[in-house]
């Protein structure tokens, strides 16, 4: 006999027999349909949560977790939905394991509340538990205010999960719309953030309570958006042209990155060699004319593939991913092409955070130096060029995994010591002839060392003429520093991938203890 019950919120009735296995397996049939029904209108052509995540792991290997987990109460509003606005679960990408959790914006806006948070904090625990990366995908209003400090809670016990998970799985946040208040935060301490073009925003305070607060007008493109987010404050990681491109740059990205920090990075077939002939005619022999880093990478790297984190943010250094001989590897390199390859205040964060992910999973660094050394000014100072540039001396010299330097051409003053040097504690340095590893330029050196001499002078610019020649002997070559042991083997260009690729070779079983701490204090 059936027996009628409410089973879920008011007016809202399942009917069941206890007895009857037939009528039980209607009655979960029933919910089933009831909790992945659809919670709401969206926004013109966009996925669902569920449809998003279908889209991003292979197919048919997604789990579901928390399907029937229900929204609290809140004696405004009384619809309780299944799975209170986020879809949870665990799937594979290219055969391998992943978590991902999918924020439903047609559910009371995609703001987090007290069964949400749950939801997303046990699949974080999931991942930990099971060592594989955790993709979030972020479409979302805050916090939900209906719920009160209880929403508030559990933005902070996600942000401890994402804390207590950084540097032992691999954390991705793609955002597909709003991501707003204290949302903003999770996604800033993850590994990597996608956002798409002209459809993402995030943003601790809204365009209309700035206005509101400041008088200041703005709209949220130009405040949160995904541009600004790449170009401007450095929010983000990637830039992606629509949720399809968001997705695969997700999929390429894990390519590239070990399930968790005890693993090593998949290995893939030696990729093609490009051919590294043109390296020997890459440099100018004008030392102020500038050229394409990238082309010097694109032929060290398998395929000449590269998979650049951040390259619309400080541009006057690259950071990527890329391969060799199958095996991940991350790339740091100076960029002439932008402000000569300087670093200043945007370039050392953004590439002292690269290095330490690298470090984390154990991924290999390779730097290619072409620097003029720290950017100088009044607003670099004030804007913290010691504390913030000292982040990257930090990164570098705290790394343990294989590091391979190659020096290009200028590797001058703290630039030198910077960007992978002996002294930080690299493995290889390689120097090309064009290099120049020296306290700074012939043309200032000279002017600081022989500043009498040339005012004395009947004829000061033959002798400074004479006197810049002396330097570039010297000090304008790698060899002095050779010499010393600074540089390991100065090589045609033409040889940097096959040098480069036994060096990594004989780094593979490098082991390097640390002494025993909690952690260190980086000027952060």
């Amino acid at each position: 006999m059936s027996t009628e019950v409410t089973a879920s919120g008011p007016g809202e009735t399942l009917t069941h027999a206890p007895g009857s296995t037939a009528e039980r397996l209607a009655g979960l049939a029933d919910r089933r349909e009831r909790a992945v029904a659809p919670g709401g209108p969206r926004r013109r052509g966009e996925f669902s949560a569920r449809e998003r995540i279908e889209r991003l792991v292979d197919k048919d290997s997604f789990t579901e977790t928390g399907l029937f987990v229900r929204a609290r109460p809140t004696g405004q509003d009384t619809r309780r939905p299944y799975g209170d606005g986020v879809v949870t679960g665990y799937g594979t990408v290219d055969g391998r394991p992943v978590c991902v959790f999918a924020q439903d914006s047609a559910v009371f806006g995609g703001s987090m509340g007290e069964a949400f948070g749950e939801k997303t904090i046990a699949l974080m625990e999931l991942a930990l538990k099971t060592g594989c990366p955790v993709i979030g995908l972020n479409d979302g209003g805050g916090a939900r205010i209906q719920e009160g400090v209880a929403a508030l809670a559990l933005y902070a016990e996600l942000v401890r999960r994402n804390v207590k998970a950084s540097g032992v799985i691999p954390q991705i946040s793609v955002v597909l719309g709003p991501c707003a208040g204290g949302a903003a935060y999770s996604p800033a301490i993850t590994d990597f953030t996608v956002m798409v073009d002209g459809v993402s925003h995030m943003f601790v305070t809204g365009p209309d309570v700035i206005e509101t607060v400041t008088g200041e007008r703005t709209t949220a493109e130009e405040l949160g958006g995904a541009r600004t987010s790449n170009t401007v404050n450095g929010n983000a990681h990637f830039l992606a042209a629509d949720e399809e491109d968001a997705l695969d740059t997700v999929r390429d990205l894990l390519s590239y990155l070990p399930a968790n920090n005890l693993e090593r990075p998949p290995e893939y077939a030696p990729g093609q060699a490009p051919p590294g002939t043109g390296l020997d005619r890459i440099v100018p022999d004008r030392l102020g004319e500038a050229y394409d880093m990238r082309d010097v990478l694109h032929a060290v790297v398998d395929d000449g593939e590269l998979l650049q984190v951040q390259e619309l943010f400080a541009p006057n250094i690259i950071c990527a991913l890329a391969r060799v001989e199958g095996r991940s590897v991350g790339v740091v390199a100076n960029q002439p092409l932008h402000a000569a390859g300087v670093l200043d205040i945007d370039a050392s964060e953004k590439a002292a955070r690269f290095v330490r992910f690298c470090d984390a999973f154990g991924i290999p660094l390779l730097t290619f130096a072409d620097v003029p050394g720290y950017l100088s000014g009044v607003r670099q100072e004030r804007g913290g060029i010691i504390r913030r540039g000292a982040k990257l001396l930090y990164a570098y010299a705290e790394a343990t995994v294989p590091k391979v330097t190659v020096v290009v051409r200028k590797a001058y003053g703290g630039g030198y010591a910077v960007m992978g040097s002996k002294h930080l504690g690299a493995d290889v340095n390689l120097a090309w002839p064009t290099a120049r590893i020296a306290v700074m330029g012939a043309e200032g050196a000279v002017g600081v060392l022989h500043r009498r001499e040339l005012a004395d002078s009947d004829d000061p610019e033959a002798l400074r003429a004479r006197l810049l020649a002396a330097y570039e002997r010297t000090h304008g070559t790698p060899y002095l520093a050779a010499e010393r042991g600074y540089v390991d083997a100065v090589i045609a260009p033409r040889e940097t991938r096959e040098q480069v690729c036994r060096a990594l070779r004989a780094l593979r079983g490098k082991r390097a203890p640390m002494p025993e701490r909690r952690h260190g204090n980086i000027p952060l």
